[in-house]
């Protein structure tokens, strides 16, 4: 099976206005789809990635991140396991961040 990372997508300050009930719920559906994904093996890792960061670069160094240029961030990864380039997008589709207007960029990692 090939690999694939999902960066999820959303907009950072929605997400913080959400009430700790909403984050809760939010939460749970994230752990239930990471169940079905480990259930059929096709979940490798993944984690919300914390605010802030650094963007380094040759000669500078950015700390008022996130470092996008629009209102959204990525704010976690999934890495996934799947037999094809469609059965990943199938897998991505099924995401959770849709629900509350984010995206998935995906992207299929080399194997050496």
């Amino acid at each position: 099976m090939k690999q694939y990372m999902l960066f999820l997508k959303e907009d950072l300050q929605a997400a913080q206005q959400l009430t700790p009930e909403q984050m809760e719920a939010d939460m749970q559906q994230y752990m239930q789809w990471v169940e079905e994904l480990t259930q059929a093996d096709q979940f490798v890792a993944g984690d919300p990635l914390g605010f802030g960061g650094y963007h380094i670069t040759k000669d500078a160094l950015l700390t008022d991140g996130p470092f996008v240029e629009s209102k959204e961030a990525i704010s976690g990864y999934f890495i996934i396991k799947a037999t094809s380039d469609e059965q990943a997008i199938e897998i991505a589709r099924q995401c959770p961040i849709f629900k509350t207007g984010g995206s998935v960029e995906l992207r299929p990692v080399m194997q050496n």
